[in-house]
């Protein structure tokens, strides 16, 4: 898909260099998406979302920790019944930490791919409509771009248009 984009746009300045001077603008889109305040928002809403589960995380891993401490200051010292029953403990709050952290790595990865598909298309059209207001002929990506002038560069633009159209609720 980028080398497509990438064809397409040397084909655009390639056609605007025979007809005149081409007006282009940089833009770091990932950077400008990340610094959005609808981002950050939902940044911030997703860690309270998750809040509850990582703090039970944390408590498992504590007691955890609890377990394999009574172990080694237990060590020769326990009975094998009571040192059985603390192995099988660990291994099921072992076992019950890892299915718990799965499930929340997926679920915060899925609202956080949700998330940024949405901003994502938004952030597509306030860059047609800023590239429309500004007259640029192209908009190209940083990470195409292998050198240009920082006087190109319409990240922080990008972003400001992008807050003003999508004011975080």
């Amino acid at each position: 898909m980028k080398t497509m984009m990438m064809r397409v746009a040397l084909g655009t300045l390639m056609s605007v260099a025979l007809f005149g001077q081409a007006k282009i603008a940089i833009l770091n889109t990932q950077k400008a998406l990340l610094d959005t305040a609808e981002i950050k928002k939902a940044q911030a809403d997703l860690e309270a979302k998750f809040k509850p589960r990582t703090d039970e995380l944390k408590k498992l891993d504590g007691e955890l920790v609890d377990i394999q401490n009574r172990l080694n200051a237990g060590a020769g010292k326990l009975t094998p019944q009571v040192e059985g029953d603390l192995q099988a403990q660990g291994q099921r709050k072992q076992r019950e930490m890892q299915r718990k952290q799965e499930d929340l790595q997926a679920e915060v990865e899925r609202d956080r791919q949700e998330i940024l598909l949405k901003a994502s298309q938004r952030m597509q059209d306030v860059v047609k409509k800023l590239a429309d207001e500004k007259s640029y002929d192209v908009v190209i990506d940083t990470s195409n771009a292998v050198h240009f002038k920082a006087t190109l560069e319409i990240t922080a633009d990008a972003t400001a248009a992008y807050d003003k159209a999508h004011p975080a609720k």
